[in-house]
């Protein structure tokens, strides 16, 4: 009996061996930690260099800019009371003005066929204008402050201070989407004025260029993701030690002009609008 005792226990001995060296963990011992995920990429710095320089009214508490042909800016201006302005480029004489009602500060402003739609900061009405004669032609509503607005082939987009910028129905201001801004992973607020560049090379057929308040950087943005692809670094356009107050005339305003491929940039009550080159490399 015992020699058959004594079989069973090698036989069970060596039947137990392939078991501990399958690679099954037991309950005690820890799974193998996954890889890290790679971090992001840092975003390039870029440089730029002045091609010209314009006078721009120093009244002028810019908050929404572009440029719609034959010499003529389109201008949105903040604190009270606000305005409305079509700007003469090359001169910077202010061709025709509206004035905003005291109780609104203005702030962003697009242009949509024969219409401008502009944001007021805080009372979450928006309003729409003639865009020959700047004659009122109506309101909207929206939730949320207003800060900024541009558009591309077929969305207005806004943003309100926030890493996400809205995207507007042109004809109807109603929302159909939202997009979170990242740098690095890390989303990026104080999203302020945005020019939309096109660019037949970029994935989504141009880049949302946003200055970021109260510094002198501008975004640009991948719209297809909201990466910020990279920052332009306007450091020394106009130096803070010529500014008179360096907390508000702050580098905001960024028209595009598509048919010259000219960048245009300028800041709240700065006293000169420029055209800028975008360098590889910074100042």
């Amino acid at each position: 009996m015992r020699r058959i005792l004594s079989a069973l226990l090698l036989l069970l001995g060596a039947c137990a061996a392939p078991l501990a060296s399958t690679g099954v963990a037991s309950a005690q011992t820890p799974a193998p930690a996954a890889a890290a995920a790679a971090a992001p990429a840092e975003v390039p710095v870029l440089g730029y260099e002045v091609v010209r320089a314009f006078p721009h009214a120093t009244d002028a508490f810019t908050e929404g800019l572009f440029y719609r042909g034959d010499d003529e800016l389109v201008e949105s201006t903040g604190r009270f009371p606000s305005d409305i302005r079509i700007v003469r480029l090359s001169t910077g004489e202010v061709l025709k003005t509206r004035e905003l009602d005291t109780a609104y500060f203005g702030e962003g402003i697009v242009q949509v066929g024969d219409r401008l739609i502009s944001l007021t900061w805080r009372n979450r009405i928006g309003f729409i204008w003639n865009a020959a004669d700047l004659t009122p032609m109506g309101l909207f509503s929206y939730t949320g402050e207003g800060w900024a607005l541009t558009r591309d082939d077929h969305r207005i987009i806004m943003s309100d201070g926030t890493p996400v910028l809205r995207f507007l129905d042109p004809e109807t201001l109603r929302p159909i989407g939202r997009l979170e801004v990242t740098a690095a992973g890390v989303p990026v607020d104080q999203l302020n004025e945005l020019e939309w560049v096109a660019d037949a090379e970029a994935p989504g057929g141009g880049y949302i260029y946003a200055n970021i308040w109260q510094t002198d950087r501008i975004a640009r943005i991948d719209p297809t993701n909201g990466h910020v692809v990279a920052w332009i670094d306007l450091t020394g356009l106009f130096p803070e030690s010529e500014r008179k107050d360096v907390t508000d005339d702050v580098l905001n305003g960024i028209a595009w002009d598509a048919a010259g491929k000219r960048l245009f940039v300028t800041g709240k009550n700065w006293p000169q609008l420029f055209e800028i080159r975008i360098k590889q490399d910074r100042p």
